[in-house]
């Protein structure tokens, strides 16, 4: 089979782990695959739907790959993913350019769904049941060498009211222990040297095929893998942050001190709109407890701003909340109203124009609050990987273990000796660029 095949994967690190898993398939089965559109037989766009702008994300690069089609540069293209599953109506009729739309259960046999677009005895349209979309298998890693997502489930069974994630994609399913832990060991074996735990809610982790939260127990086994240097966990919810997975945390060597924990909000009337816990009396106890386990803890959240009902006064003790808790990762995004949701409907939305000023204003804030605590580095030593070499400044650039890749800042720093990238190295700050360190290894 002579056929070139381009993925182009937008959205979630959850969503790259699918692009990985049916990457690996279509290899598998002889097709081959590509890092550019131009030239590919078939174009496949795995697709988010998320919030709008991952939406705009996504027409956008469909009616691009539509203007190379026409152009001869590109052969099929067929859409997949979230977006996909949301919207397979209006992608069907508003984008005649698209051959092939398939939902999120065709990840689990792509190549029959690719086969059946070259040889014409396809469907246009195939929506398996969600739950044929695979939670684990051989990938073919679109990460650099040295480190990798861990997917430990999909789904969600939260119900925020401002997210579409449960309608998309489904309930929460945990994957198997020993199959995490199998996979985890062959990918330290492939070189990776830090795994980033993910799932919609990583903290939820085993209370469905389990029957109890298993992620303490989870990292505990991961910890156990020989040759393996950093674990990182991202999207904690915060109700099940537990005592247990703290002290696991804590004692451990190889897991980072760093938890990704959005909170979407400090307001406890906003919080209950959205279906969440919590306010900012028991937000800022949770802090409290996670540094009083590790005083060096570095926090992430997310905030949403302009939720329907926010006041200037709940934004007001949200900037408050931000300022007295000084988080050392902050992102925010406007409030998204998002078709099948509660928050879609409800009364007294916010003007976007103020929601997007609002979370304008909270991220000048951050950038003051951020910036304060990179100057409080200097001097410090810390380890670092580095990831690439830029021949004009004679650096390299890398992330402390402070930074998750793709998300978070780096640090550039000079080096007396050649590294390869994936070195781990300890690095002395000498100074700060905006989010970013400078310094030179040790």
């Amino acid at each position: 089979m002579d056929r070139k095949i381009a993925f182009i994967s937008l959205g979630c690190p959850k969503n790259q782990v699918d692009s990985e898993l049916m990457i690996k398939k279509l290899s598998d089965a002889g097709y081959e695959l590509i890092d550019t559109p131009f030239g590919a037989d078939a174009v496949i766009v795995n697709t988010c739907g998320f919030i709008e702008a991952a939406k705009r994300e996504g027409i956008e690069t469909i009616l691009e790959m539509g203007q190379y089609k026409e152009d001869g540069d590109v052969g099929k293209i067929l859409v997949i993913g979230c977006m996909a599953q949301r919207y397979r109506d209006e992608i069907l009729t508003e984008m005649p350019e698209v051959d092939a739309v398939g939902g999120l259960g065709v990840n689990g046999d792509i190549v029959s769904f690719v086969d059946g677009v070259f040889n014409g005895n396809g469907d246009r349209a195939q929506f398996p049941p969600r739950s044929a979309l695979p939670l684990s298998g051989e990938r073919i890693l679109t990460t650099p060498d040295h480190w990798a997502y861990l997917k430990i489930s999909d789904g969600c069974s939260n119900g925020c009211a401002f997210c579409a994630i449960p309608k998309i994609r489904g309930p929460f399913r945990s994957r198997d222990i020993e199959d995490i832990v199998d996979e985890a060991r062959a990918l330290v074996s492939k070189g990776v040297k830090e795994l980033i735990v993910i799932a919609q809610d990583t903290t939820r982790y085993g209370l469905d095929n389990y029957g109890k939260l298993m992620l303490p127990e989870l990292l505990r086994r991961l910890d156990e893998i020989v040759g393996l240097r950093w674990i990182r966990l991202l999207y904690c919810y915060p109700d099940r942050l537990t005592d247990e997975t703290l002290e696991v945390m804590r004692d451990s060597e190889k897991i980072l001190h760093y938890i990704d924990l959005p909170l979407q909000h400090a307001s406890g009337r906003l919080l209950e709109k959205m279906n969440r816990h919590g306010d900012r009396e028991t937000l800022t106890k949770l802090i409290e407890k996670i540094r009083s386990y590790m005083p060096d803890c570095v926090l992430r959240t997310t905030f949403i701003t302009g939720f329907p009902g926010e006041t200037d006064e709940d934004f007001d003790e949200l900037s408050e909340f931000v300022e007295d808790i000084g988080f050392d990762r902050l992102g925010c995004f406007a409030f998204s109203p998002e078709e099948g949701t509660l928050a879609y409907s409800m009364p007294d939305q916010v003007d976007p124009e103020l929601a997007e000023h609002r979370g304008e204003v909270l991220m000048e804030q951050q950038y003051g609050i951020a910036v304060k605590k990179q100057e409080a580095l200097i001097g410090c030593v810390i380890e670092c990987v580095a990831e690439d070499y830029d021949d004009y400044s004679d650096s390299y650039s890398g992330r402390t273990w402070m930074d998750a890749p793709e998300i978070d800042a780096g640090i550039r720093f000079i080096s007396s000796r050649e590294l390869a990238p994936g070195t781990f190295v300890r690095v002395k700050v000498t100074g700060v660029n905006g989010y970013d360190l400078i310094g030179e290894e040790v």
